[in-house]
């Protein structure tokens, strides 16, 4: 499928603007908006590139960036923060061979921060793409990941 199909798929009003972005992200291998896909929303939408550069800018799950094929979302909230968000963290990174905002070599997995993913009741918490992940240990981290190298996700 092409960004013009996706596209197309909308009412040309800009209330659809963001579930184009998404859509057409999550068509991108690299999980990324290019240039020229967002050149091509604003001129479907009849507004200015700037428009659409700002609601990219705003929502943090969208990327200019080509990214993993999956983004973990290591949750930075208060109550993620006080059950253990910093050791979550240590366990990423050393997991993972990477930084926040970095991408493995392989190009499996990008890891970034959340302000809240709403699960303050499992917390610490994660999400990988769509799926949270809550109550999280040293070991519950290393499985999941593993499963997802694996292909087993």
């Amino acid at each position: 499928m092409t960004v013009d199909e996706i596209i197309k798929r909308y009412e040309p009003k800009e209330e659809n603007i963001l579930s184009m972005l998404h859509d057409i992200q999550n068509f991108n291998p690299k999980n990324y908006l290019e240039k020229e896909a967002l050149g091509k929303v604003a001129d479907y939408l009849r507004i200015p590139i700037s428009r659409v550069n700002g609601v990219v800018g705003f929502y943090s799950m969208l990327s200019k960036e080509p990214r993993g094929k999956y983004i973990i979302r290591l949750c930075q909230s208060p109550p993620c923060f006080i059950k253990g968000f910093t050791n979550i963290l240590q366990i990423l990174k050393k997991q993972l061979g990477l930084d926040v905002n970095e991408t493995t070599e392989d190009g499996l997995f990008t890891l970034e921060f959340s302000s809240c993913l709403g699960v303050c009741g499992i917390a610490p918490a994660m999400s990988i793409n769509n799926e949270v992940y809550g109550n999280l240990t040293e070991k519950k981290v290393i499985e999941i990941i593993e499963n997802y190298k694996r292909g087993n996700i």
